[in-house]
């Protein structure tokens, strides 16, 4: 079939385009037989008939068995369902995927899911599936289940709702309510009735103007309403059919007066309401499966379906890794789709149960300090009830906070807003979040409200409570409410060594009808998230005026802002079952599954020198970690590479070793280790000096020219060869820390001769956490690495170093030392120009570090010409 690449990128960037992501390929014994089918769908307005392309899949058509229809994500086609239709065939199901109406070689519009039409093309489907003879039928009852992502994921809800004939479901990274997902509004009254509770008290929300824009316009792009296959139309003025691509009329002209005027009309508040599935009338076993990364359908919306579906209907939610501002895959999650659908339609007793409520819970801690646990896998809480369905609400805990009335400025045009979120751009989304906390607290755009750190690690799962005193200028207030984890404090800076917005979630509320100049109070519901505050962080909530990804007013104001009471009002789930690895009682958080870039200890290497010296010892050097002391190397072609380097490394700082390709910093590090000798200085680590094979060494780690591994070896054989080699108990290696800090998945266990770059880089990483060395020194670590890997690096390093340890850089990017470190040594032609904190360096921020760098470079060239 015809797909055109403009749509298909732009839907893949959205993480719209795959159902249930690719799936491992099977035994070629297992031979799927694939029966393609055209369905005839729901007519257009106009009549116009409306056929859909489908594909059953099977291993055996002769066999009839429960049927499972899949159902693809927005700009998507069936192609995109097969990897996992294919799976689900040789687990014993006929598997029925189909492209969905205005996409692919399916006829007619794209209606928004909208029930009578997406909806009863879904019931098509099973009336298609109940005509098949390789499809198990009880009486003339089909055994049918349905399942969906995004998009597919709300056309299994609604298939539900619409026919009593499916006897399961699965929908995944969806929506309950699509005005609540594309209108949020936070403010509710009274305390949450759920584990996600977001109702709103009414009003209308706040548009997520970036979210719908990149919806519209990768959909739009799929085709236009003069393709042959784009059936239909109604009659009046209409957007021309450039802009609205295979969008039904209305939908796109809903979404084009919206857009224009930042406020949802009352044609898009009634379609997103008509594209709602009906929750009430949904009878089908329910496994709602919703992502922890994704600020299109947050976990609030998982939450409504659990509460909006019968009593008597069997329901189960899982919130796990991935979503919208990641990966709407559910790969890692097939063994509980097949589960459900094992237990449902193929009536298997014997198929593990699937608790009501299972989240994982990602470990933001790496090390800690004393007793701190054995791991960092994420953890999973889990419960046979789901709190505030059938059950009491979840208990509560109040979190303290600091913080006075505080007047802050809505500015004209809403800009400059604040950036927590780029939706729709994929990696370059989750580089914006993490660059984030400076460019998401504006100051005078935002009020922050800080609790104590925490003396116990504190899960935050579901949605907390803050009650907020607001005086507006005018008759409305719009602001964007935010809890973010702030590690511990620099000692120097004095500003958090990490920040980190769970979910990268905002609450948008919107309070109307005031009266300018007198005081309102509102109840917050906050976002909905799944995230670890270690020991030693605090909370911070932030209420800002502005919000990029949202349309807020862009009329001037000033609101005055205090909390009613100083304090947050959390869910704690104590009392639910865990499972996977444990929390670790310590202040570093870190974001498990990316590969970042420190370093290890060159022990194994170092012991191959066959060139020892005796050890010396600086008694007065003992509590410094690194001190570098008039370091001078001269090549044999007369090239002086280094001239007289020194400086200091101390106890919890990153030191960025910074200068341009040739400053020397890479035959710095190389002598640092004993990697070649210098011709004069000395280098000391805890005041003992460092030559080739130094015992001092082992407290070193580090990564200077690539890793070296051996390339017939797997990743993790590799690792292992390593730590065997230092001669070190197993138990002292955190292989378990380090495996997840790599996120190679299943290919740890493959050839490193088989590993791209990036994959080599973060298996060198691995390598070097081994031992969780004191000291780690770091040359050009980004290469290799994606802006998501590079940002989480970022964080690791800051709170490596604020548990005591010490990390050196050297880089020749300035931003990745201006972000990262907190003191730079700047190097240029073997010399060392300035060795200064980044704050002082920079001036308070008031100048970038580039241009403090370049100025050091001209004084510099000044003083050689002359």
């Amino acid at each position: 079939m015809s797909r055109r690449p403009a749509a298909l990128a732009a839907a893949a960037a959205l993480g719209l385009l795959p159902l249930l992501g690719s799936v491992p390929a099977q035994a070629a014994d297992e031979r799927v037989v694939e029966t393609v089918l055209s369905v005839p769908g729901t007519p257009e307005e106009g009549g116009q008939a409306v056929a859909l392309d489908a594909t059953l899949l099977t291993t055996d058509p002769g066999v009839a068995r429960p049927a499972i229809v899949l159902a693809h994500g927005l700009g998507g086609t069936k192609a995109d369902s097969l990897p996992t239709a294919r799976s689900l065939a040789r687990d014993g199901y006929a598997v029925l995927v189909y492209t969905a109406r205005g996409f692919g070689a399916s006829g007619g519009l794209v209606h928004l899911d909208d029930p009578a039409y997406e909806g009863r093309d879904a019931v098509a489907m099973v009336d298609a599936a109940a005509a098949r003879p390789e499809v198990e039928k009880v009486g003339d009852d089909p055994v049918v289940g349905f399942a969906g992502a995004s998009y597919g994921g709300a056309v299994a809800l609604e298939a539900a709702a619409l026919d009593p004939r499916i006897d399961a479901i699965v929908p995944a990274f969806t929506y309950a309510d699509l005005t609540s997902a594309l209108v949020p509004q936070h403010a509710v009254t009274g305390g949450a009735g759920s584990l996600g509770d977001v109702t709103a008290t009414g009003g209308t929300g706040v548009l997520k103007a970036a979210w719908a824009a990149a919806l519209f316009t990768g959909t739009a792009s799929a085709g236009t309403a003069t393709d042959p296959s784009a059936t239909g139309g109604t009659a009046g003025e209409q957007p021309t059919p450039s802009l609205c691509g295979r969008f039904a009329p209305d939908v796109c002209a809903a979404y084009l007066a919206s857009a224009r005027t930042g406020t949802p009309t009352d044609a898009l508040l009634a379609l997103t309401r008509r594209s709602s599935p009906d929750l009430g009338r949904v009878a089908a076993p329910t496994l709602m499966i919703q992502g922890e990364d994704d600020t299109l359908f947050g976990l609030d919306q998982a939450d409504r379906v659990m509460r909006g579906l019968p009593a008597a209907t069997p329901a189960a939610t899982a919130w796990v890794p991935g979503g919208h501002d990641g990966d709407v895959s559910v790969d890692a999650q097939l063994d509980r789709l097949t589960a459900w659908f094992d237990r449902y339609l193929k009536r298997d007793a014997s198929a593990p149960a699937v608790p009501a409520l299972s989240v994982t819970v990602p470990e933001t801690s790496l090390v800690g300090q004393g007793d701190a646990g054995d791991g960092t896998a994420p953890r999973v809480l889990t419960s046979d009830t789901y709190p505030g369905r059938g059950s009491a609400a979840p208990a509560t805990r109040t979190l303290p906070l600091d913080g006075g009335e505080q007047t802050v400025v809505n500015p004209a045009g809403a800009r400059p807003g604040a950036l927590t979120n780029l939706p729709g751009s994929g990696a370059l989304g989750a580089a914006a979040a993490a660059a984030g906390y400076p460019l998401a607290v504006l100051p005078g755009q935002a009020a922050v409200f800080t609790s104590a750190p925490v003396t116990r690690p504190y899960d935050l799962v579901g949605s907390g409570r803050v009650q907020v005193r607001v005086t507006s200028s005018s008759t409305e207030a719009v602001l964007f409410a935010s809890v973010w984890d702030l590690g511990p404090d620099d000692p120097q800076t004095q500003r958090p060594t990490s920040t980190v917005l769970p979910g990268r979630a905002v609450a948008p509320v919107r309070v109307t009808g005031l009266t300018p100049g007198e005081a309102t109070t509102v109840e917050v519901a906050l976002p909905v998230v799944s995230h670890t505050v270690p020991v030693g962080h605090r909370l911070q909530l932030v209420l800002a005026t502005t919000d990029s990804a949202y349309a807020g007013p862009v009329d001037p104001a000033t609101y005055r802002v205090a909390l009613v009471a100083p304090a947050l009002v959390l869910p704690d789930l104590g009392g639910l079952a865990a499972s996977g690895g444990s929390r670790l009682d310590v202040p570093l958080p870190l974001v498990v599954g990316f590969g970042v870039v420190l370093l290890a200890a060159l022990v194994g290497l170092v012991l191959l020198r066959r060139s020892r010296r005796t050890a010396v010892e600086r008694p007065d050097l003992a509590d410094v970690p690194l001190v570098v002391d008039g370091l001078v190397k001269t090549y044999a072609d007369g090239l002086r590479a280094v001239d007289g380097v020194s400086f200091r490394a101390e106890r919890g700082q990153v030191v960025g070793l910074l200068g341009p390709n040739g400053a020397g910093k890479t035959t710095t590090l190389r002598m640092v280790v004993g990697l070649i000798r210098p011709d004069e200085g000395e280098v000391w680590v805890e005041g003992r000096g460092v030559h080739a094979g130094a015992d001092v060494l082992a407290s070193v780690g580090a990564l200077i020219e690539g890793p070296g591994f051996l390339p017939h070896l797997s990743g993790r054989a590799n690792l292992d060869a390593y730590w065997e080699a230092t001669g070190r108990p197993v138990e002292e290696s955190h292989l378990d820390e380090v495996l997840a800090i790599a996120d190679l998945g299943s290919a740890i266990d493959r050839r490193v001769r088989g590993y791209s770059q990036g994959m080599r880089q973060r298996l060198g990483i691995a390598q070097a956490m081994l031992g969780l060395p004191p000291l780690l020194l770091l040359d050009e670590p980004t290469n290799g690495l994606d802006p998501p890997q590079i940002t989480a690096m970022r964080q690791v390093l800051a709170d490596y170093a604020a548990a005591g340890r010490t990390v050196v850089v050297s880089s020749h990017m300035l931003a990745e030392v201006e972000q990262t470190c907190d003191h730079v040594v700047v190097m240029a032609r073997g010399h060392v120009l300035l060795s200064e904190s980044t704050a002082t360096l920079t001036g308070d921020g008031r100048r970038r570090l580039e241009e403090a760098f370049l100025d050091l470079l001209d004084a510099e060239s000044a003083g050689a010409t002359s």
